[in-house]
Protein backbone atom coordinates (compact mmCIF):
# COMPACT_ATOMS: atom_id res chain seq x y z
CA UNK A 1 0.00 0.00 0.00
CA UNK A 2 1.23 3.48 -0.87
CA UNK A 3 0.90 4.74 2.71
CA UNK A 4 3.02 1.98 4.28
CA UNK A 5 6.23 3.21 6.01
CA UNK A 6 8.32 0.82 3.91
CA UNK A 7 7.32 -0.32 0.44
CA UNK A 8 8.45 -3.74 -0.79
CA UNK A 9 8.73 -4.38 -4.53
CA UNK A 10 9.83 -7.68 -6.05
CA UNK A 11 11.12 -8.02 -9.61
CA UNK A 12 12.46 -11.50 -10.15
CA UNK A 13 15.30 -11.95 -7.68
CA UNK A 14 15.60 -8.22 -6.95
CA UNK A 15 13.79 -6.83 -3.91
CA UNK A 16 13.49 -3.05 -3.55
CA UNK A 17 12.82 -1.58 -0.10
CA UNK A 18 11.65 2.04 -0.19
CA UNK A 19 11.55 4.20 2.94
CA UNK A 20 8.20 5.92 2.53
CA UNK A 21 7.91 9.04 4.68
CA UNK A 22 8.62 11.62 1.96
CA UNK A 23 6.92 14.45 3.84
CA UNK A 24 9.80 14.38 6.36
CA UNK A 25 12.53 13.19 3.95
CA UNK A 26 12.12 9.63 5.28
CA UNK A 27 13.35 10.51 8.77
CA UNK A 28 13.52 7.52 11.11
CA UNK A 29 10.74 7.01 13.63
CA UNK A 30 9.61 4.04 15.71
CA UNK A 31 6.99 3.24 13.06
CA UNK A 32 9.49 3.35 10.20
CA UNK A 33 12.03 1.35 12.21
CA UNK A 34 9.54 -1.43 12.98
CA UNK A 35 8.43 -1.53 9.33
CA UNK A 36 12.04 -1.77 8.14
CA UNK A 37 12.72 -4.67 10.51
CA UNK A 38 9.63 -6.45 9.17
CA UNK A 39 10.78 -5.84 5.60
CA UNK A 40 14.20 -7.35 6.34
CA UNK A 41 12.50 -10.36 7.92
CA UNK A 42 10.48 -10.78 4.73
CA UNK A 43 13.66 -10.74 2.66
CA UNK A 44 15.27 -13.36 4.89
CA UNK A 45 12.25 -15.60 4.40
CA UNK A 46 12.23 -15.16 0.63
CA UNK A 47 14.25 -17.96 -0.98
CA UNK A 48 13.95 -16.26 -4.35
CA UNK A 49 15.60 -13.02 -3.19
CA UNK A 50 19.02 -12.57 -4.77
CA UNK A 51 19.77 -8.86 -4.25
CA UNK A 52 18.22 -5.95 -2.35
CA UNK A 53 18.01 -2.27 -3.28
CA UNK A 54 17.34 0.22 -0.45
CA UNK A 55 16.08 3.67 -1.41
CA UNK A 56 13.85 6.48 -0.25
CA UNK A 57 10.66 8.04 -1.60
CA UNK A 58 10.17 11.63 -2.68
CA UNK A 59 13.69 12.50 -3.78
CA UNK A 60 15.38 11.84 -0.42
CA UNK A 61 17.21 8.79 0.86
CA UNK A 62 16.92 9.40 4.61
CA UNK A 63 17.35 12.55 6.69
CA UNK A 64 18.40 10.52 9.76
CA UNK A 65 16.60 10.17 13.05
CA UNK A 66 13.43 12.18 13.50
CA UNK A 67 14.43 15.09 15.73
CA UNK A 68 11.36 14.73 17.94
CA UNK A 69 12.39 11.13 18.61
CA UNK A 70 16.05 11.98 19.28
CA UNK A 71 15.35 14.73 21.81
CA UNK A 72 15.40 13.28 25.35
CA UNK A 73 12.56 13.99 27.71
CA UNK A 74 13.04 15.98 30.94
CA UNK A 75 13.42 12.81 33.00
CA UNK A 76 15.87 11.08 30.67
CA UNK A 77 19.10 9.77 32.16
CA UNK A 78 22.30 8.65 30.43
CA UNK A 79 21.59 4.94 31.15
CA UNK A 80 18.06 5.36 29.82
CA UNK A 81 19.23 7.07 26.61
CA UNK A 82 22.02 4.53 26.16
CA UNK A 83 19.51 1.70 26.35
CA UNK A 84 17.24 3.48 23.87
CA UNK A 85 19.96 4.09 21.30
CA UNK A 86 21.64 0.69 21.67
CA UNK A 87 18.27 -0.92 20.98
CA UNK A 88 17.72 1.31 17.94
CA UNK A 89 21.06 0.97 16.13
CA UNK A 90 20.95 -2.75 15.20
CA UNK A 91 17.51 -2.53 13.64
CA UNK A 92 18.62 -0.58 10.58
CA UNK A 93 22.15 -2.01 10.60
CA UNK A 94 20.62 -5.48 10.24
CA UNK A 95 20.62 -4.84 6.49
CA UNK A 96 24.34 -5.63 6.66
CA UNK A 97 23.58 -9.13 7.96
CA UNK A 98 21.37 -10.17 5.04
CA UNK A 99 22.82 -13.10 3.12
CA UNK A 100 22.21 -11.34 -0.19
CA UNK A 101 24.10 -8.31 -1.54
CA UNK A 102 22.51 -4.94 -0.83
CA UNK A 103 22.70 -1.68 -2.78
CA UNK A 104 21.80 1.77 -1.45
CA UNK A 105 20.27 4.01 -4.14
CA UNK A 106 20.91 7.47 -2.70
CA UNK A 107 19.03 10.45 -4.05
CA UNK A 108 18.81 13.75 -2.19
CA UNK A 109 19.91 13.83 1.46
CA UNK A 110 21.46 10.93 3.35
CA UNK A 111 22.17 12.50 6.72
CA UNK A 112 23.40 11.13 10.05
CA UNK A 113 21.74 7.81 10.73
CA UNK A 114 20.46 7.89 7.14
CA UNK A 115 24.05 7.96 5.91
CA UNK A 116 24.81 5.08 8.27
CA UNK A 117 22.04 3.04 6.66
CA UNK A 118 23.54 3.69 3.24
CA UNK A 119 27.01 2.76 4.53
CA UNK A 120 25.64 -0.47 6.02
CA UNK A 121 24.67 -1.59 2.53
CA UNK A 122 27.34 -3.40 0.52
CA UNK A 123 27.31 -1.01 -2.44
CA UNK A 124 26.20 2.62 -2.82
CA UNK A 125 25.06 4.44 -5.95
CA UNK A 126 24.36 8.14 -5.47
CA UNK A 127 22.96 10.96 -7.56
CA UNK A 128 25.54 13.53 -8.58
CA UNK A 129 23.64 16.11 -6.54
CA UNK A 130 22.87 13.89 -3.57
CA UNK A 131 23.81 15.37 -0.19
CA UNK A 132 25.66 13.10 2.23
CA UNK A 133 26.68 14.27 5.70
CA UNK A 134 27.42 12.96 9.17
CA UNK A 135 25.75 16.00 10.84
CA UNK A 136 25.95 14.56 14.36
CA UNK A 137 28.22 17.26 15.77
CA UNK A 138 26.03 19.96 14.20
CA UNK A 139 23.30 18.72 16.53
CA UNK A 140 25.62 18.66 19.52
CA UNK A 141 25.83 14.88 19.74
CA UNK A 142 28.43 12.17 19.27
CA UNK A 143 28.00 9.94 16.20
CA UNK A 144 26.14 6.68 16.66
CA UNK A 145 24.80 3.75 14.65
CA UNK A 146 28.34 2.47 13.92
CA UNK A 147 29.14 5.70 12.05
CA UNK A 148 32.78 5.77 13.21
CA UNK A 149 33.29 2.13 12.22
CA UNK A 150 31.61 2.31 8.82
CA UNK A 151 32.87 5.68 7.61
CA UNK A 152 36.50 5.14 8.61
CA UNK A 153 36.61 1.83 6.77
CA UNK A 154 35.07 3.27 3.63
CA UNK A 155 37.05 6.49 3.22
CA UNK A 156 40.04 6.19 5.58
CA UNK A 157 40.94 8.12 8.70
CA UNK A 158 41.74 11.50 7.14
CA UNK A 159 38.56 11.82 5.09
CA UNK A 160 36.46 10.43 7.95
CA UNK A 161 37.94 12.98 10.35
CA UNK A 162 37.04 15.87 8.06
CA UNK A 163 33.51 14.57 7.45
CA UNK A 164 32.93 14.08 11.18
CA UNK A 165 34.60 17.23 12.52
CA UNK A 166 33.33 19.72 9.93
CA UNK A 167 30.00 17.91 9.45
CA UNK A 168 29.75 19.56 6.02
CA UNK A 169 27.80 17.71 3.32
CA UNK A 170 29.43 16.31 0.19
CA UNK A 171 27.64 15.75 -3.08
CA UNK A 172 27.56 12.47 -4.97
CA UNK A 173 30.54 13.33 -7.15
CA UNK A 174 32.77 14.09 -4.17
CA UNK A 175 31.43 11.04 -2.33
CA UNK A 176 32.50 8.86 -5.26
CA UNK A 177 35.92 10.50 -5.40
CA UNK A 178 36.71 9.68 -1.76
CA UNK A 179 35.14 6.20 -1.83
CA UNK A 180 32.04 6.93 0.22
CA UNK A 181 29.90 5.72 -2.69
CA UNK A 182 30.80 3.39 -5.55
CA UNK A 183 29.31 5.44 -8.37
CA UNK A 184 27.77 8.86 -8.90
CA UNK A 185 25.23 9.06 -11.72
CA UNK A 186 22.64 11.53 -12.94
CA UNK A 187 20.04 12.05 -10.23
CA UNK A 188 17.20 10.72 -12.33
CA UNK A 189 19.13 7.52 -13.13
CA UNK A 190 20.03 6.45 -9.59
CA UNK A 191 17.30 3.90 -8.96
CA UNK A 192 17.49 2.31 -12.38
CA UNK A 193 21.29 2.07 -12.18
CA UNK A 194 20.97 0.41 -8.77
CA UNK A 195 18.35 -2.03 -10.05
CA UNK A 196 20.40 -2.82 -13.15
CA UNK A 197 23.38 -3.68 -10.96
CA UNK A 198 21.11 -5.72 -8.68
CA UNK A 199 19.85 -7.69 -11.68
CA UNK A 200 23.44 -8.50 -12.71
CA UNK A 201 24.17 -9.66 -9.17
CA UNK A 202 20.94 -11.65 -9.02
CA UNK A 203 21.97 -13.62 -12.10
CA UNK A 204 24.85 -15.21 -10.17
CA UNK A 205 24.72 -18.32 -8.03
CA UNK A 206 23.28 -17.44 -4.60
CA UNK A 207 25.16 -19.96 -2.45
CA UNK A 208 28.67 -18.61 -3.12
CA UNK A 209 27.26 -15.06 -3.07
CA UNK A 210 26.21 -15.35 0.57
CA UNK A 211 29.54 -16.87 1.55
CA UNK A 212 31.44 -14.23 -0.39
CA UNK A 213 29.59 -11.44 1.38
CA UNK A 214 30.71 -12.87 4.73
CA UNK A 215 34.28 -13.27 3.45
CA UNK A 216 34.52 -9.62 2.41
CA UNK A 217 33.65 -8.39 5.89
CA UNK A 218 35.74 -11.00 7.70
CA UNK A 219 38.69 -9.87 5.57
CA UNK A 220 38.43 -6.35 7.03
CA UNK A 221 39.81 -7.63 10.32
CA UNK A 222 41.66 -10.81 9.33
CA UNK A 223 45.06 -11.76 7.95
CA UNK A 224 45.77 -13.67 4.75
CA UNK A 225 46.11 -17.00 6.51
CA UNK A 226 42.66 -16.63 8.06
CA UNK A 227 41.15 -15.85 4.65
CA UNK A 228 42.90 -18.79 3.01
CA UNK A 229 41.44 -20.99 5.73
CA UNK A 230 37.95 -19.56 5.16
CA UNK A 231 38.20 -19.90 1.38
CA UNK A 232 39.53 -23.43 1.79
CA UNK A 233 36.25 -24.31 3.52
CA UNK A 234 33.83 -22.18 1.52
CA UNK A 235 35.03 -23.02 -1.98
CA UNK A 236 34.71 -26.82 -1.58
CA UNK A 237 31.12 -26.35 -0.35
CA UNK A 238 30.24 -24.59 -3.59
CA UNK A 239 32.06 -27.23 -5.66
CA UNK A 240 29.45 -29.77 -4.52
CA UNK A 241 26.41 -27.78 -5.64
CA UNK A 242 24.12 -28.33 -8.61
CA UNK A 243 24.67 -24.67 -9.46
CA UNK A 244 28.35 -25.35 -10.14
CA UNK A 245 27.40 -28.11 -12.59
CA UNK A 246 24.97 -25.70 -14.25
CA UNK A 247 27.63 -23.00 -14.45
CA UNK A 248 30.14 -25.34 -16.09
CA UNK A 249 27.52 -26.65 -18.51
CA UNK A 250 26.49 -23.11 -19.42
CA UNK A 251 30.10 -22.23 -20.24
CA UNK A 252 30.44 -25.27 -22.50
CA UNK A 253 27.12 -24.53 -24.21
CA UNK A 254 27.93 -20.80 -24.50
CA UNK A 255 24.69 -19.65 -22.82
CA UNK A 256 23.78 -17.76 -19.66
CA UNK A 257 23.54 -20.04 -16.61
CA UNK A 258 20.24 -20.63 -14.83
CA UNK A 259 21.06 -20.98 -11.15
CA UNK A 260 18.54 -22.42 -8.69
CA UNK A 261 20.37 -22.04 -5.39
CA UNK A 262 21.02 -25.73 -4.71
Amino acid sequence: MADEPVLIERDGGVVTLTLNRPEVRNAMTVELTDAFVSALDAVRGDREARAVVVTGAGGAFCAGGDLSWIRPGPDASVPMMREKMRAFYPKFLAVRALDVPTIAAVTGPAIGAGLCLAMACDIRIAGENARLATAFTRLGMHPGMAATYLLTRLVGTAHAAELFFAASPVDGREAARIGLVNHAVADEDVLEEAKALARRIAANAPIPMGMLKRAIYIAERADIDTMLEYEGLAQPITLGTNDLAEGLTAVREKRPPSFRGD
